[in-house]
C-alpha cells in the first residue's frame, strides 16, 4: 500500500457551502478556514488561514452560476494551496462548468472545456473528482487522474423505494438513451425513447417528433444529466401526457434551473422533479415538486478512499448496488 500523504484537509469555496458542510460531517473532518473576498474592482482574493504544508488537501467547489466567478475562485484556491506546499491537491468539482463546450460545432470556436482542464492542471491540481460530466470525453482533456462519480445509483434507489407500479423509463432524446437505459435495467421496467429531428432553420423547434415505445396508461420516469432552462424536459412531459401517460416524474443530477426553468416546471404536467445537491438550490427555487437528494455520502467515501489509497473501485461498486 502506498503511504498516505499528510493529514486529510477539506477546503470549501463559496459556491456550495452546504454540500461541503455535509461532506465535512460525514468524514468528521472540520473545514480548514479560508478567507475569500473580492476587491472593489471585482478581482477575487483567497488565503488559507491554517498551515497545510505536506497535507492531503481536497478543495470542494462546483463551478456553477456565476460560473466565471466560481471557476476563478477555484483556481485561486488551488494556487494558494500549492504555494502553501500542500502534499497533494485534489479538486472536488461536483458540477463542471463549460462542459457543454467540449467540441467545435462551428468554425473558429473555442473548445472551452479543454481550456478549463488545462487551467486546473496548470494551477497545481493533482487530481479531480467530478459528478456526471456532460460528456465522458472531457475526462481525456485532463493530464491528471480524474474520478468520475455517477449519481444514477442514488436516483435509482430513491425511485425503487417508492415501490412504483406500471412504470416505464423515457429517454427525452437520443443523447440520454444510455443513462435512461441503465435506469430501466436497474428498475426492471421498459425503456421508451423520444426521437426528434430538429429544424435547423429555427431556434428550439423540431420538424418531427416520434415516440419509440408505448406510454399509454403508464407512469413515466425521465432522467437527464442536467436541467437548464427546462424546455426539453417540459416538452417531453407534455408529449408523454398527450400520448396517454399517467404521472410524469423527472430527475437530473445538476439542477441548473436557469431563466424560466422554475416557472416552466411549476406549470408543467410533472408530478415530481428529483435532483441532487451538486448545485445549491436557493430558497426561491425550492418549489413543492422538487426533491433534493444528497451526494455527500458518496463524495465523502470517495475522498476517504483516495486519501487512504484504498480501492475506489470497491467504494463505487458498493454505491452502485440498489
Amino acid at each position: 500500500m502506498i503511504k498516505t500523504i499528510g493529514n486529510l484537509r477539506l477546503i470549501s469555496g463559496t459556491s456550495n457551502q452546504a454540500l461541503a458542510d455535509a461532506i465535512s460531517r460525514k468524514l468528521n473532518v472540520s473545514l480548514t478556514p479560508v478567507k475569500i473576498s473580492k476587491f472593489i474592482d471585482g478581482e477575487s482574493y483567497a488565503r488559507i488561514l491554517e498551515k497545510v504544508r505536506g497535507e492531503d488537501v481536497f478543495i470542494i467547489q462546483p463551478t456553477c452560476y456565476p460560473v466565471n466567478d466560481h471557476l476563478m475562485e477555484l483556481l485561486i484556491l488551488t494556487d494558494a494551496v500549492r504555494r502553501a506546499s500542500a502534499g497533494r491537491i485534489n479538486l472536488v468539482i461536483p458540477f463542471f462548468g463549460y462542459a457543454r463546450q467540449d467540441r467545435k460545432n462551428l468554425e473558429r470556436e473555442a473548445i472551452t472545456a479543454k481550456l478549463v482542464a488545462n487551467l486546473i492542471t496548470v494551477a497545481g491540481a493533482n487530481r479531480v473528482i467530478i459528478v456526471d460530466i456532460h460528456s465522458d470525453q472531457i475526462e481525456g482533456f485532463f493530464d491528471i487522474p480524474v474520478d468520475h462519480i455517477r449519481a444514477l445509483s442514488r436516483i435509482a434507489k430513491y425511485f425503487k423505494k417508492l415501490d412504483l407500479r406500471d412504470f416505464v423509463v423515457v429517454a427525452p432524446d437520443e443523447g440520454s438513451v444510455k443513462v435512461n437505459n441503465k435506469l430501466s435495467q436497474i428498475l426492471g421496467v421498459p425503456l421508451v425513447v423520444i426521437s426528434k429531428q430538429r429544424d435547423k432553420t429555427k431556434v428550439d423547434s423540431f420538424e418531427h417528433i416520434m415516440l419509440l415505445g408505448d406510454v399509454k396508461g403508464k407512469n413515466v420516469i425521465i432522467i437527464d444529466d442536467e436541467i437548464n432552462t427546462g424546455g426539453t424536459i417540459v416538452r417531453a412531459a407534455e408529449l408523454l401526457k398527450k400520448h396517454g401517460a399517467k404521472e410524469v416524474y423527472v430527475s437530473c443530477t445538476h439542477a441548473i434551473l436557469a431563466g424560466p426553468a422554475i416557472e416552466r416546471l411549476e406549470k408543467a404536467p410533472i408530478k415530481e422533479v428529483v435532483v441532487t445537491d451538486t448545485i445549491p438550490l436557493p430558497e426561491e427555487k425550492r418549489i413543492g415538486k422538487i426533491k433534493v437528494l444528497s451526494l455527500a455520502p458518496i463524495l465523502a467515501k470517495t475522498i476517504k478512499a483516495i486519501h487512504e489509497d484504498t480501492s475506489l473501485g470497491k467504494v463505487l461498486e458498493e454505491w452502485r448496488k440498489v
